[in-house]
């Protein structure tokens, strides 16, 4: 195997090239290869370039080797031995050096770029903090403030606005290695020697506990930034060597979190999620035409995500003035991208000029290669659209539902290819949010499985498969916990102390603001739809029809849960929402009683896990990280809990299965424990178990 860090010499300049590929991680072979190019150079150059080979410098630390054990040269040592060469040492930077490429780069004496390369410290999105000296090397480099909203952030920095910090001290375009090797030409030229940014002087100190406030507020109980924070003090306040002992400390207890557990098991999750095991050597079908029916709020967003993929879209709606309307919300979305800059002009002229058209008639989509039916949420609307699509669409054609309830079999079976036939369940906007529920029916093909999973990826999506099931995976979830809430409010909680409770537990929102914000009629849809199938034993509030019979259905009526008023930034709780409540606990007989916010979190997060066991026992969700991801990306569960399957196997299921067997003694009807959750207590496993492949 060729040597992970491999050693040139040209004239008086030592060249150390990583060569680990694809992303240069630092693993344990790459750090020792530093070392030892660093000592070799030291022996026969008079400077040394540290440069990436293929794509990037080095992209981070190798997160494999995260909870096994250590083994040296850790990569603080490896900084700290390129920090002391009595060799000048220069980083040339292409690609992305983040994490502990950064902190490498940190560790040298000078840093060059071209002017695509990218920097940045991310280790908060893993729920740690730099630990190979970042938190004390950045911020005397650029300052606390500086080092405190980039490593806070996790955001990565163009080359550009890294050499305005200070980050850099030079842009370059050309051959990484050619304008590495020059930049170090010109130090021995100039008599420059080794300038370690350890002995730079302490920054000077902020409020910190502002800062470290400020942080925990905004990352809504995650601890890292915070942390990061605190590391940051000590760079002010101490010395170097002090400070890199004190940041080894806090990442390392970091490491032991919870939390960082949590944020792992997202990162390598939302990768894995969308590696079907059928799918290996199963080949998607040609996609490069897209048809979308209904140009709504749903529709025009899916078109906005296609055609900034690059795929050609054609919009369908009912009449031409629908069609106009759709395509003004089109051209509305993606001149906000513009005004952002987040699109140029030229681009935006192009796609509206040849990518896009909005018409009124099906026959426009006989040559697409894939339809995304996006209309009215009605099985007889669903039916009449397929019907069309069956006529029109050509053969081979993917025939998808955008569908968040209904039963795709049944939409599949009113055409006579329902093997064509896949539910495709985007989420609000489609242009924005990142989850993709690729619901897969009973006779869809392989191959039309394969291409909704490569729409996915083309559209920059989290794709996640979903059997059929009413709601799928993560509206037969929601509808389960929202449930939970309901009861909580009759007996006694109001839900404007249950939304404090979820999002003091990382929540964005509570369910009830996120109710408002969604629209209330979404859900009184859904109750009426499903009510002659609902079971007389069932637990079910009618205070919330009231509230849709009444005209208010949330943020777009500006009444809901919450009152809002036009100019101000959310809604005040409204007082006739709990005069109806107090009514039907009147009616119901029910005496009201507190709710602490801890028992409001246990039983809305132990109706969610037991409804998630039930989807992944029956097949609807083939893993347990299946459900982690739709409920990480389509219904804002705190990142650093990893998701609901992560969180109860770091809480323990034999306690979670405890807790809704004594919920099952106020309510044996809704509070049924799952069959999976009780086997695997008694097995002794865990869902993490279930995601590595054991069975129970």
């Amino acid at each position: 195997m060729a040597d992970a860090i491999q050693y040139k010499l040209m004239g008086e300049i030592a060249i150390l090239t990583a060569n680990n590929p694809p992303v240069n991680a630092l693993s344990h072979a790459v750090r020792q290869g530093l070392i030892d190019g660093i000592e070799r150079a030291e022996n026969e150059a008079k400077a040394v370039v540290i440069v990436g080979g293929g794509r990037t410098f080095f992209a981070g630390a190798d997160i494999t080797e995260f909870g096994k054990p250590f083994v040296e040269p850790g990569l603080p040592s490896v900084c700290a031995r390129i920090e002391r060469s009595p060799l000048p040492v220069v980083a040339s930077l292409h690609g992305t050096a983040l994490g502990g490429g950064l902190e490498v780069a940190l560790g040298t004496h000078y840093r060059i770029a071209i002017p695509s390369a990218k920097v940045g410290l991310p280790e908060v999105l893993l729920g740690l903090l730099p630990g190979a000296g970042g938190t004390q090397r950045l911020p005397r480099v650029i300052g606390a403030e500086n080092a405190i909203d980039i490593i806070t952030s996790g955001r990565q920095v163009g080359a550009s606005e890294a050499l305005k910090l200070g980050i850099i001290d030079e842009i370059a375009d050309g051959d990484v290695e050619e304008i590495g090797v020059a930049y170090a030409e010109r130090l021995l030229k100039a008599g420059k020697g080794p300038r370690p940014v350890a002995d730079l002087p302490c920054p000077t100190a902020i409020d910190f506990d502002a800062a470290y406030d400020l942080a925990l507020k905004k990352g809504r109980g995650q601890i890292a930034p915070a942390t990061a924070i605190r590391a940051i003090e000590v760079a002010c306040n101490t010395n170097f060597d002090e400070g890199i002992e004190q940041e080894r400390q806090m990442f390392m207890t970091l490491l032991a979190s919870p939390q960082s557990k949590g944020m792992i098991h997202a990162f390598f999750n939302e990768r894995a999620v969308s590696k079907l095991p059928e799918l290996k050597g199963v080949e998607p079908r040609a996609l490069n035409a897209l048809g979308v029916i209904g140009g709504g709020t749903m529709g025009a967003g899916i078109t906005v995500a296609a055609l900034l993929a690059g795929l050609d879209v054609t919009m369908v709606e009912r009449d031409a003035a629908a069609a106009e309307a759709g395509a003004g919300r089109v051209a509305g979305i993606l001149q906000g991208s513009v005004k952002r800059g987040k699109l140029s002009q030229d681009k935006y002229d192009a796609i509206m000029a040849g990518g896009f058209r909005a018409v009124d008639n099906y026959d426009a989509l006989a040559d697409v290669d894939l339809v995304i039916e996006a209309a009215f949420e009605e099985m007889g609307v669903k039916k009449a659209i397929f019907a069309e699509l069956d006529r029109v669409c050509k053969q081979g054609a993917v025939l998808a539902s955008n569908t968040s309830y209904l039963d795709v079999n049944e939409i599949a079976a009113s055409t006579s290819r329902p093997s064509d036939v896949i539910g495709l369940h985007f989420f609000s906007p489609a242009h924005v949010m990142k989850l993709l529920e690729v619901v897969v029916a009973d006779q869809t093909a392989p191959d039309v499985v394969a291409t909704g999973f490569a729409l996915g990826k083309a559209l920059r999506k989290i794709s996640v498969r979903s059997g059929v099931c009413d709601g799928f995976i993560g509206n037969r979830i929601l509808k389960t916990y929202r449930t939970c809430a309901d009861h909580m409010v009759l007996d006694g909680a109001s839900p404007y102390e249950i939304d404090k409770a979820m999002t003091a537990f990382g929540f964005a929102m509570g369910p009830f603001e996120v109710g408002d914000l969604a629209g209330l009629d979404i859900g009184w849809a859904t109750r009426k739809r499903l009510a002659p199938t609902r079971d007389p034993h069932e637990r079910v509030s009618t205070y919330p029809d009231k509230m849709c019979e009444a005209g208010n259905f949330g943020q777009k009526t500006g009444k809901g849960y919450y009152i809002y008023e036009k100019g101000k930034r959310g809604g005040t709780p409204d007082p006739e929402v709990t005069k109806l409540i107090e009514a039907e606990r009147a009616e119901l007989g029910i005496t009201a009683r507190d709710f602490s916010h801890e028992e409001i979190q246990r039983r809305y997060m132990c109706a969610m896990i037991n409804e998630a066991a039930k989807v992944v026992d029956e097949g609807i969700a083939r893993r347990p990280l299946d459900v982690d991801m739709v409920l990480l990306f389509g219904y804002g569960f705190p990142r650093h809990w990893g998701g609901p399957m992560k969180w109860a196997d770091m809480q323990g299921l034999d306690s979670i299965l405890a807790d809704i067997n004594r919920y099952a003694e106020e309510d044996d009807f809704f509070w049924q424990p799952s069959d999976l959750l009780t086997r695997l207590v008694a097995a002794g496993k865990s869902f993490d178990d279930l995601n590595k492949g054991d069975t129970v």
